[in-house]
């Protein structure tokens, strides 16, 4: 089996790797019979350069056409897709995003086989490798980052700028950072939510309880002690069913029309919103875009870490940028504007965030590529009929060409 670890072509270029060059070291290490190749196709803009790669004994090519199987992050270009290959990448198709529905076109009409990360899951559908956790830890960071930018009260630092998460752990030591009294909100119990909540229990903000929060009355809060405090709030906290005030996970999936959002109470009382949900067409938002016109309308900043655009948070318009990452929201006209405007709430909605710590996020993505994915991927290319890996058919959404059959309901958006 040889093995292709593609150049990232979308603009911007994504600087995570699937495997770091130790990664692909300890990969041909782990298996030895198994006449494993790896060709590294050359980056300038990968977190591990070139000679990381070849002082590793790693072969460098631009040409990586000879290879069976292309390990990629992001969507590739539709002009450099191999035709006859299997790829394994983020497609971001599933939702039916509009934005790749020529990508998917493209695959099909050049027969690829398309193994998705995000579909690679167990029995349970639990979902088994991802950057989630380090969006989290990101995207906490930079909603926190904006409420300084736009009260004054502190000035936190770009995580871009720090090499590692650890010396970004180090600056918050070393700091005399105190945060003001101030109340936040995490939406989610994923891994995103778990990285958002890991870096809050890092900065010793206090972790409170939906109770706790919705006791304290607007008034109230201000007379309290300075300490910062946050809840997390779960799926069955955040929706009802609409009949009868219940709640069903997997009829909320199946179904998200009979239930309706129980957030209002909350935009009166949160000044940061960490949004970690996952989110699919037809699950009812936080709140209603007029809302954030009103006086009770409490919210200021809402770092939009799951970053569905008009999705949990109807005000999301779209994506922002590493460079960029904040952007407002007129609360008049509902329209983008600058951010920190006395006329606005602040939107920080990057969609790449784990590429501000990337050899980290790599590091712990390749580990579980190595350690769950691969033994899986070996039996797919067992070559006798008692081979197969459930996972990877469960994560294989175009094989040969063809949608398989748990995504033909992909059919009107991926064949016209």
């Amino acid at each position: 089996m040889k093995i292709g670890i593609i150049r990232e072509g979308k603009t911007p270029p994504d600087n995570r790797v699937v495997l770091s060059p130790d990664q692909c070291k300890e990969l041909l290490a782990k298996y030895p019979l198994a006449e494993i190749k790896i060709q590294i196709q050359s980056s300038s803009h990968r977190c591990y350069s070139d000679q990381e790669y070849q002082n590793a004994g790693l072969t460098l090519t631009d040409d990586i056409s000879d290879c069976d199987i292309l390990i990629g992050i992001k969507e590739v270009p539709m002009d450099l897709l191999i035709p006859n290959k299997t790829y394994f990448i983020f497609s971001h198709t599933i939702k039916k995003q509009s934005g790749n529905q020529k990508l998917i076109q493209a695959i099909i009409k050049k027969n690829i086989t398309l193994i998705d990360y995000e579909c690679i899951t167990d029995e349970n559908g639990n979902r088994l490798i991802a950057f989630g956790r380090f969006a989290g830890i990101v995207g906490a960071h930079n909603g926190l980052m904006a409420y300084g930018k736009r009260t004054g009260n502190f000035n936190l630092p770009r995580i871009k700028d720090f090499k590692n998460f650890e010396a970004m752990k180090n600056f918050y030591r070393s700091s005399s950072l105190s945060f003001p009294r101030l109340n936040i909100v995490v939406t989610g119990t994923g891994r995103v939510a778990s990285g958002a909540v890991e870096l809050l229990d890092f900065l010793d903000i206090k972790k409170v309880s939906k109770e706790e929060f919705l006791s304290y009355s607007v008034s109230s809060i201000e007379l309290r002690e300075s300490q910062p405090v946050y809840t997390q709030l779960t799926s069955d906290d955040l929706y009802s069913r609409i009949s009868d005030g219940g709640f069903d996970r997997t009829e909320f999936h199946a179904r998200p029309e009979l239930y309706q959002c129980d957030f209002k109470p909350y935009t009166s009382l949160t000044d940061i919103m960490l949004n970690c949900v996952f989110w699919k067409k037809g699950i009812p938002p936080f709140f209603k875009v007029h809302d954030i016109h009103l006086n009770w309308f409490r919210i200021k900043t809402i770092a939009d870490i799951s970053c569905d655009v008009q999705g949990s948070v109807p005000i999301t318009l779209r994506a922002s940028t590493i460079d960029e990452p904040v952007y407002g929201i007129d609360k008049n006209t509902h329209l983008e504007t600058a951010p920190y405007l006395p006329s606005s709430v602040d939107i920080m909605a990057v969609d790449n965030l784990p590429n501000e710590l990337p050899r980290d996020a790599s590091n712990e993505f390749g580990e579980k590529f190595i350690n769950l994915v691969f033994p899986e991927l070996l039996k797919m290319v067992g070559g006798d009929a008692n081979h197969g890996s459930e996972m990877i058919d469960r994560a294989t959404i175009v094989k040969n060409g063809e949608l398989t059959e748990r995504f033909e309901y992909l059919e009107d958006y991926a064949k016209n």
